[in-house]
């Protein structure tokens, strides 16, 4: 609770702490990104598909915390600037897969060097025992609230 009883302490709240890293994480990754002309949804699907290609919309909409929306019109200009190709029909039913291409590639591989400098800097205060042990904890708070969600 805050001093005056109501609400919470938001210098003991791990929820205000994960926001505030989180949008210190946010910003510098904005700032490390700046020089690719990429947003951090523009590397999120871009490093979505090395890892899945042929993924579909909402399947990139999905990792990239995006709506379907929003990840169609990124991907048409991400097509259009010739970092991916979509096929002009769907194979099967209407999901049009998505895969990188070699300049899409590229500009992966400059930008993930910028990305991991700043997860780096982030983790560079922890030992590699407490970086485990974050991950660890971080993936436990996530699975207590996906199991929360669902179980309502």
């Amino acid at each position: 609770m805050s001093q005056d009883g109501a609400g919470i302490d938001l210098d003991t709240s791990v929820g205000y702490l994960l926001k505030e890293a989180s949008s210190a994480l946010r910003l510098a990754m904005e700032e490390a990104l700046r020089p690719f002309e990429m947003s951090i949804t523009h590397y999120s699907c871009l490093e979505l598909l090395a890892q899945r290609p042929g993924s579909s919309n909402s399947e990139l909409a999905r990792g990239a915390f995006v709506t379907r929306q929003s990840m169609n019109v990124l991907l048409k200009a991400l097509e259009r600037d010739g970092f991916v190709t979509r096929l002009a029909e769907a194979p099967v039913g209407k999901a049009l897969p998505t895969r990188l291409t070699d300049r899409g590639r590229r500009r992966l591989e400059e930008a993930s060097a910028a990305v991991r400098s700043v997860e780096m800097r982030m983790l560079a205060g922890l030992s590699e025992t407490e970086q485990s042990e974050a991950l660890r904890i971080l993936r436990s708070m996530v699975r207590s609230l996906r199991h929360d969600a669902t179980a309502v």
